[in-house]
Order: structure tokens, then sequence, then C-alpha cells
């Protein structure tokens, strides 16, 4: 992904899901566009989209929750300036 611009808001969920699948290769993934709840929130004018994330991966074990954080952000690459205003991550092992 290219920070040319944001994705269509459709295919937001399957680009983070792709990007984590890859990274982590989870035992359990959820992506959830949480973008609807945040209508009318300054942060949510430049069209970027607001997501929870619950992602279980081996990948994690022995992390701090920080580290794994940074872990999901750094997978997103891109999307966290194009696309993703706000994540709201549940990451564990």
């Amino acid at each position: 992904m290219s920070a040319a611009g944001p994705l269509p808001r459709e295919a937001r969920v399957e680009a983070i899901r792709d990007l984590l699948q890859v990274a982590f290769a989870p035992s359990a993934l959820e992506v959830i566009d949480d973008s609807h709840r945040h209508v009318g929130h300054e942060g949510a004018k430049d069209g970027r989209g607001h997501f929870t994330v619950r992602v279980v991966s081996p990948v994690f074990a022995g992390m701090a929750p920080l580290a794994r954080h940074r872990a999901v952000y750094a997978a997103l690459g891109d999307l966290m300036q194009t696309d993703i205003h706000a994540l709201s991550i549940q990451a564990s092992d």
C-alpha cells in the first residue's frame, strides 16, 4: 500500500486484515470498522476511519503490551497515515 491516498471505505477492513495476516499469522483475527460511531468527530473529517483490531498470535509471546501495539502499527504501515485515524488494539499470544 502506498501513501498515495486512502482506499475506498469498503476495502479498508480487508486491507487491514491482509496486512495483519501476513505479519502475524494469527490464530484469531477480528477487524471492526467503528467509523460509523465517530461521524462528526473532528478526526473523522479527513475521511480516515476508526477501527478495532483483536489479534491473537504466537508472535506476541514475551512482548510487552506497548511492543505489541508498535508491531501492529508497523505491520499496517502506510495505512496508519492514509486510512486509519484511530485504532483500538487488543493483541495477545
